[in-house]
């Protein structure tokens, strides 16, 4: 373990093996610290950080703070990162309110500088999120989802496995799993192709996937329509399956299809 002398650890935080601790970063005392993981200069530890192993903790950032809710009321919480991920420079992750109890992001993720997670936010594992990308309160984003710089997300959105958002877009509605998503307002604008065979799906799956988007959101200007002819006329599959259920568990709604 290595922690500089000009660092402020409360006597209560509990670190584990190998933690390095660099000059002027502050810990609170409701903190826990995973073995092996790097805390830079200037790093902010709040009460309810809770911070995996083998994670690397940039300057500047500040994890756990109070919400930015009005109807906060200092209830027990926590911000969780998960192992292996990386928060860069100037990063805020803000702590849960009673709604979740928890802000969250998981395993081998990327948070790039300047990156804002609001209170009740869950990330999944290996998501990667680009510079200044704003996330409000209670946003959900699945595993293996990227998003560019600049993006703004509002409340409550739900953005799918291997989504790809591009850059300075304002999502304000769902964003279903797989595909890509650009313009405005925020439009479906193909499948991740590249992304998915880098995550190893194969051919065949790659083209069930095109083959339902393209029922859903090409022929058809109404999902609703497109979903009942998808259930209707294409075989049952994982794929089909996770891409129904994201839009039927969707109550604010999924963004726009090329059609509209």
């Amino acid at each position: 373990m290595t922690i500089s002398k000009l660092a402020y650890i409360h006597p209560d935080a509990k670190l584990g093996k190998n933690v390095t601790v660099e000059p002027f970063a502050a810990v609170y005392g409701d903190v826990v610290i995973g073995d092996g993981t790097w805390i830079g200069p200037n790093a902010i530890l709040m009460d309810g950080a809770r911070i995996g192993k083998n994670c690397r903790i940039f300057p500047g950032a500040v994890i756990s703070a109070i919400p930015q809710d009005l109807k906060f009321r200092g209830e027990k919480t926590t911000a969780e990162i998960g192992d292996g991920t990386t928060v860069r420079e100037c990063v805020t992750v803000n702590r849960g309110t009673a709604d979740r109890e928890r802000t969250t992001v998981g395993e081998n993720s990327l948070l790039m500088a300047y990156v804002h997670l609001a209170h009740d936010c869950m990330l999944g594992s290996n998501v990667v999120i680009a510079n200044s990308v704003n996330l409000a309160g209670h946003v959900t984003i699945d595993d293996w989802a990227i998003l560019e710089g600049n993006v703004a997300v509002q409340q409550f959105i739900h953005i799918g496995a291997h989504s790809f958002v591009a850059g300075a877009s304002l999502v304000r509605k769902n964003v279903p799993p797989y595909v890509k998503a650009a313009r405005e307002p925020l439009s479906y604008m193909g499948v991740n192709v590249v992304g998915l065979r880098r995550r190893g799906f194969s051919d065949d799956a790659v083209i069930r996937i095109e083959d339902i988007y393209r029922e859903i959101f090409v022929r058809n200007t109404n999902v609703d329509r497109g979903v009942q002819n998808v259930e209707q006329t294409m075989q049952r599959s994982p794929e089909r399956g996770t891409i129904l259920d994201f839009i039927r568990n969707s109550p604010k709604g999924i963004m726009r299809g090329l059609a509209e």
